[in-house]
């Protein structure tokens, strides 16, 4: 049906576009204040470099064909594309390269577009790289309004560590671990007793289901798994992780969970991974996701030279919902300072010309129907909350407001 859009876009309406920008306004002075400098990368990939060595899956990609240069896809996600940049046409950049991006992407199924910000650390592999991109999402949330548990917005950062999480699982029969992993991530107690598991795996399997809750707790817990010196090594890195955001957000940021139990649709991810919670007013949902990605880079590089990423991104219409309750989004598409009226034919070029002047300091719309009558054109500025009138007649302006802002 031609009059309607296709299934899963939608049309963003004045309004929306509005408190759209104000968000993409506000992180965007985040991301900056950070040293972080905007990318913007190509809308078509080619489908290999959208898949990532095969980390996003052939179905998540709406694909394009074209007859000169292969199959080609709409990016469901910005990280594979800036990883290709960076290997690529910024080689030569000094690193680590902090970059930041405001787009749109699409994901099947069915064909859903969205809108993104988000950012890019690459060529910083410490423990402290991991602290600025928290601290980063911290205060993205601040600047929004939802970072302190105090505030109207409350959120949450679940973190988890994908190269931990993967090495827990390798006990499990390979057929299996996808399923163990879904049932407790899901807290799905019932699978995990029905599935074909020896009592060593099915308890092993219950105890990675309570790997989440207070960071302190969890790593407790965790080493309960006799733990080899590769895993330690990473339980360690998380502790101090933790401890230092602990420090540095205290009260004020958002609560920190740990889940061990946590994977991202995407599966690049070496390092840490985590996902930011918010709900307000009744509203709840997933805002934003990332992680850190060591082996990504090298698929792009002509020589295979790696190097290590992290990133993450904020779902705009996501955040918009949440924000919804809060009171902070405009509540109106911007107004127009002036409306300009030539009261005759003759006054055409005296109105365009003080219009013109108008333009340098305030919005301006032009009257583009003829005058009838002077209450039908106060009627139209009081409809569009337009606050001042500049009334053209015989090369004089005579002015009126409307509206007390």
């Amino acid at each position: 049906m031609v009059y309607q859009p296709p299934l899963g876009a939608r049309d963003f309406l004045p309004l929306e576009v509005a408190q759209q920008q104000w968000i993409e306004s506000s992180v965007r002075d985040v991301f900056e204040r950070w040293g972080y400098q905007r990318i913007v990368t190509s809308t078509l990939e080619r489908l290999e470099t959208l898949m990532a060595g095969g980390a996003v899956q052939r179905q998540r990609v709406l694909q394009v064909l074209s007859e000169d240069v292969g199959e080609l896809g709409l990016r469901p996600e910005l990280t594979a594309s800036i990883a290709r940049a960076a290997v690529t046409r910024l080689i030569k950049a000094p690193r680590p390269l902090r970059l930041f991006y405001l787009a749109n992407v699409f994901r099947r199924p069915p064909g859903q577009e969205s809108y993104q910000a988000g950012v890019e650390l690459l060529g910083a592999g410490s423990v402290l790289a991991d602290v600025e991109m928290l601290l980063l999402l911290s205060d993205c949330l601040a600047e929004l309004g939802l970072n302190s548990q105090l505030s109207q917005g409350q959120c949450t950062i679940i973190l988890g560590q994908a190269a931990l999480t993967k090495s827990l699982l390798l006990p499990f029969p390979e057929l299996l671990r996808a399923k163990v992993l879904a049932a407790i991530a899901h807290l799905d107690r019932l699978t995990l007793e029905t599935l074909d598991l020896s009592v060593e795996l099915r308890d092993r399997a219950l105890a990675l289901m309570d790997l989440r809750g207070q960071s302190a707790d969890v790593l407790a817990a965790l080493q309960q798994f006799n733990l080899d010196p590769e895993q330690q090594a990473i339980a360690q890195r998380l502790a101090q992780l933790t401890q230092l955001l602990g420090a540095r957000l205290g009260d004020a940021g958002p609560a920190v969970i740990l889940d061990l139990s946590l994977v991202q649709t995407f599966d690049y991810y070496t390092g840490i991974v985590f996902e930011v919670a918010c709900e307000a007013a009744g509203t709840n949902g997933i805002v934003g996701q990332g992680g850190r990605y060591d082996q990504l880079l090298g698929l792009y590089h002509p020589q295979q030279e790696t190097s290590p990423g992290i990133g993450f991104s904020l779902d705009i219409e996501r955040l918009q919902q949440v924000l919804q309750s809060t009171g902070q989004l405009p509540p109106a598409p911007p107004p127009v300072d002036w409306l300009v009226v030539p009261l005759g034919s003759e006054d055409y070029v005296a109105a365009l010309d003080h219009r013109k002047r108008l333009r340098e300091t305030a919005s301006v719309e032009l009257y583009l129907e003829p005058v009838v009558e002077l209450e039908a054109v106060r009627a139209y500025a009081r409809d569009r909350a337009i606050a001042q009138i500049a009334w053209v007649k015989a090369g004089q302006v005579s002015e009126e407001q409307t509206l007390l802002r």
